[in-house]
Order: C-alpha cells, then sequence, then structure tokens
C-alpha cells in the first residue's frame, strides 16, 4: 500500500509530502537541520518545543527561515 501524500507550500514552493507529518519529521523528510531554523505554519510561528506534536496538514503554508552565523 502507497502512502498518502499531500500538497503543501515550503518557502513559496508546492511540495508533495507524506501525509500526517509533524514540523520535526517534515524538517527530517526535507533533509533540514533543525538545530538553526525558524519555523512559520500558515503564518503562526511554531515553537521548537512544539514541532514534534505540530501537524502539518494538506494545504498547509510552511515558512523555513535558517539563522546564518558570521559577522565580524
Amino acid at each position: 500500500m502507497e502512502p498518502v501524500l499531500i500538497e503543501i507550500t515550503v518557502n513559496g514552493e508546492a511540495r508533495t509530502v507524506p501525509a500526517g507529518l509533524t514540523v520535526a519529521a517534515l524538517l527530517t523528510h526535507l533533509e533540514v537541520p533543525a538545530d538553526r531554523v525558524a519555523i512559520e505554519l500558515n503564518r503562526r510561528i511554531v515553537r521548537k518545543g512544539q514541532w514534534g506534536e505540530t501537524l502539518v496538514d494538506e494545504g498547509a503554508e510552511v515558512e523555513i527561515v535558517m539563522f546564518v552565523g558570521g559577522g565580524k
């Protein structure tokens, strides 16, 4: 049996992902390191402590902001 797939938008790009992913599982699926990112789901910031319990539903708009070190 094939997994159920849903359509979401990640950083403005349409993506097809397995249904039932949490924010944490989505990051793993997309191979995004979780240590230096902030997540916005449907225009609301998701706190890191909630990533494991926050589901990404069909049609979700996800923004992944990566923090980059640097400067002088």
